[in-house]
C-alpha cells in the first residue's frame, strides 16, 4: 500500500465501520462523521472542505441584540409566527434595498434557515394543485432539497445545466415545464456547488417559461451577493443582486443569513414570497388547509405545523443586522470576500499538481472565486476521488450527489485556515507523486 500522510489502517477500518457502501455518496453529515472520527484516532488535522459552514465570526450586531432580547425575557414568550415586526421592516427594505424589488411586509417571513423556508414551500405549493405535484431542480445543486421532497412524498426532476447555459436553457425548460406536470422549480444563485452565477438574461429566460406554464419559482440565495466580481453590497445603488424575480410575480426567495452574515448557528432566514403568490386562491388547498389562499395557508398552516414560529431573539438578532446592512453601517461583503481570496490560492495548489478545475467557466467568462470549488484528477471519478483523498487527510464531497453529471468534488474554503495551505500543498503533492 503506497506511503500516505494518514494512517491507512485506520483511514479503511472507519470506512467499513460506517456501513456505507460507496464512501464517496455518503451524505455530507456523514462524511463529517467519518472524519471527525479519523481526527481523533490519529490526531491528524484533516483539510476539511466537505461542510459548507462559515468560517468568520458571526456579524456582531446580531449578537448583540440577542443579548438584550434575552434580557427583556424574550426566550420565554413565543413569537408571532409572521415575524416580528421590527424583522418584517427590515427584511422589506433589504429586498428593495438590495434586489431593487418591492415586497408588501405581510410577504416577508422569518424561517428556521433556508432550510425550513424551502421545505415549507415544497410542502404548501405540493399541494396547490391537485395532480401537480412535481418540483424542478436546476442542477448541480444542494443534495438536502432533494430529500426534503423525498421526506414530502413528492415528485422531482432534474438536469445538469452545464450543456443548457444561455438560450439553449429556454429549450430545456421547456422540454420539462410543458409537461403540465411540474408546480416549481429551484436554483441557487450562486450556485452550490459549482459556483455558477445565471446572467441577467438567462434568469429572464427562467422567468419567462415558468410564467408560461404557471410554476413558482423558488430562488435559493444562500450566498447573497458573493459573486465576487460584482459589488452588490451598496445599498439602494446599482449593480443589485441579480434575481429572476425581476421577471415574475410569481416567486419565493430563501435568503440565508447563514453565509453572508455568518449566522447559521441561530437557523434564522429569510422567505420573502411575491404578492402575487401570497393572494393566490386555489380551492385545492383546502384539502390540508383551512385556508384556499396561499399565504394564509404558507403560514398558519405548514410554518405553524412544522415550528411554530422561528426562535425569538434569533429573530432580533436578524433584524439588527439587516437594519446595519441597509443603513450602510455594516458592509457585509468586506467580511466574506475572504472566501475569494482563499478560494484563488486553493484552486492554484490544486491545479499545480495535476488537478484539473471542473466548472471553470461561466458561459465564456472564468468561473468566480468564491465559497465553493469543483475540480477532479485524472482517471478518477468523483466518488473514488473523495474516497482516495481521506488517506491523503483531505476531506469533500462528490459533485455526484449534487445532481452534477460532471465527474469530481466539490470544495468548500470556508473552514480551511490559511496556516493550512502548507499541509494542503504537501498532502496534494504526495497524491500527485503516487498516481501520476
Amino acid at each position: 500500500m503506497k506511503n500516505t500522510p494518514i494512517n491507512n489502517e485506520v483511514v479503511s477500518r472507519k470506512i467499513k465501520e460506517s456501513g456505507i457502501e460507496v464512501i464517496g455518496r455518503a451524505s455530507i453529515r456523514e462524511l463529517l462523521k467519518i472524519v471527525s472520527q479519523i481526527e481523533a484516532e490519529t490526531g491528524e488535522r484533516y483539510v476539511r472542505m466537505e461542510m459548507g459552514v462559515p468560517g468568520l465570526p458571526p456579524a456582531k450586531m446580531g449578537v448583540e441584540a440577542e443579548i438584550e432580547a434575552h434580557k427583556k425575557g424574550l426566550a420565554a414568550i413565543y413569537p408571532n409566527i409572521e415575524g416580528v415586526p421590527e424583522l418584517k421592516t427590515e427584511m422589506k427594505r433589504f429586498v428593495k434595498l438590495f434586489l431593487d424589488l418591492d415586497v408588501p411586509e405581510r410577504c416577508c417571513i422569518p424561517t428556521v434557515g433556508s432550510m425550513m423556508g424551502g421545505f415549507a414551500s415544497f410542502m404548501t405549493l405540493g399541494r396547490m394543485y391537485e395532480g401537480r405535484v412535481a418540483n424542478l431542480f436546476i442542477d448541480p445543486g444542494f443534495p438536502v432539497q432533494k430529500q426534503q421532497l423525498k421526506v414530502l412524498g413528492q415528485d422531482f426532476d432534474t438536469f445538469d445545466v452545464y450543456n443548457f447555459r444561455g438560450e439553449k436553457l429556454r429549450d430545456k425548460l421547456e422540454s420539462f415545464l410543458s409537461t403540465g406536470c411540474f408546480v416549481s422549480l429551484l436554483y441557487s444563485n450562486p450556485n452550490n456547488p459549482s459556483w455558477i452565477c445565471f446572467t441577467d438574461k438567462e434568469l429572464q429566460i427562467i422567468a419567462e417559461v415558468a410564467n408560461k406554464y404557471k410554476v413558482t419559482v423558488i430562488e435559493d440565495l444562500a450566498y447573497f451577493g458573493m459573486d465576487f466580481r460584482k459589488d452588490y453590497s451598496v445599498p439602494g445603488k446599482a449593480p443589485f443582486q441579480p434575481t429572476a424575480a425581476k421577471y415574475t410575480d410569481n416567486f419565493i426567495l430563501l435568503i440565508s443569513s447563514s453565509k453572508a452574515f455568518s449566522y447559521a448557528g441561530q437557523r434564522v432566514g429569510m422567505m420573502v414570497v411575491s404578492d402575487s403568490l401570497f393572494q393566490t386562491q386555489s380551492p385545492d388547498l383546502k384539502r390540508f388547509y383551512t385556508s384556499d389562499i396561499f399565504g394564509n395557508a404558507l403560514i398558519f398552516g405548514t410554518l405553524y405545523a412544522i415550528s411554530s414560529g422561528t426562535a425569538h431573539t434569533a429573530q432580533y438578532g436578524l433584524a439588527a443586522i439587516l437594519k446595519a446592512v441597509n443603513d450602510g453601517t455594516y458592509n457585509y461583503r468586506d467580511e466574506v470576500l475572504d472566501y475569494a481570496g482563499k478560494a484563488n490560492i486553493m484552486k492554484k495548489i490544486f491545479t499545480d499538481n495535476g488537478f484539473n478545475i471542473v466548472y471553470d467557466k461561466d458561459l465564456d467568462v472564468p468561473i468566480a472565486d468564491g465559497f465553493y470549488f469543483t475540480f477532479n484528477y485524472p482517471g478518477f471519478t468523483g466518488d473514488h476521488l473523495v474516497e482516495e483523498l481521506l488517506y491523503y487527510g483531505i476531506s469533500a464531497i462528490s459533485l455526484s450527489i449534487t445532481g452534477s453529471r460532471m465527474e469530481g468534488v466539490r470544495a468548500c474554503v470556508s473552514l480551511v485556515n490559511r496556516s493550512q495551505f502548507p499541509d494542503l500543498e504537501k498532502r496534494l503533492v504526495c497524491f500527485h507523486q503516487n498516481h501520476s
